[in-house]
């Protein structure tokens, strides 16, 4: 949420003119973020609740000092842009690079279960959209960490295509383990029945 908090701090005409997509965009982010944390605190437990009104109380005061000081103590767009896009670039390489650990796991186990293709594919064409838009404004501050977030996400569509039979193979594996053992269960059960009603019988006799 607070990288979509910078880059509508970003984008408002006292800071960086001209950039009403970057603010309203963000801004809508923003909005969707809420609803999802919204949703969280009402079905999560006290304590998960607690933690994340922590976090998003440290993001909240951290974009208010942020604004504060850049309005108040700078006084060119100019400079303001340059403040407010560094540490833009920040959080958004942050962003994109947060995957890393997700590859880590798929290189290891030569599975892309944990790593849905239609994210990473979200993931490309967002950074490849905001790329394209970097280009025709000539703004380096929003093309450097969404040029990063391409190639990442170019890795991680790699990684999909490299492992995707070797996952195929992994769960049709676990499914046919799984029947088997079913199998298994089934006959076992079916003959402790028998046998307790051939005791049974016996018994009787």
């Amino acid at each position: 949420m607070i990288n979509c908090m910078v880059w509508v701090l970003y984008g408002l005409p006292i800071v960086h003119p001209n950039s009403t997509l970057v603010w309203t965009i963000n801004g809508t982010g923003v909005a969707i973020e809420m609803v999802y944390l919204l949703l969280f605190l009402i079905y999560s437990d006290k304590k998960g609740r607690f933690k994340v009104l922590q976090i998003l109380l440290v993001e909240v005061v951290s974009i208010a000092l942020l604004a504060t000081l850049v309005l108040t103590l700078v006084h060119t767009t100019k400079k303001r842009t340059a403040i407010v896009g560094i540490v833009a670039i920040v959080f958004n390489t942050m962003m994109y690079a947060s995957p890393l650990s997700v590859m880590k796991i798929v290189i290891t186990t030569k599975s892309v279960e944990y790593m849905p293709f239609y994210v990473s594919l979200a993931s490309f064409a967002n950074s490849v959209a905001w790329s394209a838009y970097a280009f025709i404004k000539f703004d380096p501050f929003i093309l450097a960490p969404n040029g990063t977030g391409a190639l990442f996400a170019v890795a991680q569509l790699i990684l999909y295509a490299v492992y995707y039979r070797s996952t195929q193979r992994q769960i049709a594996a676990r499914q046919a383990k799984g029947d088997v053992g079913l199998s298994e269960l089934v006959v076992n059960g079916s003959s402790r029945k028998t046998n307790s009603s051939r005791n049974g019988h016996g018994s009787e006799g």
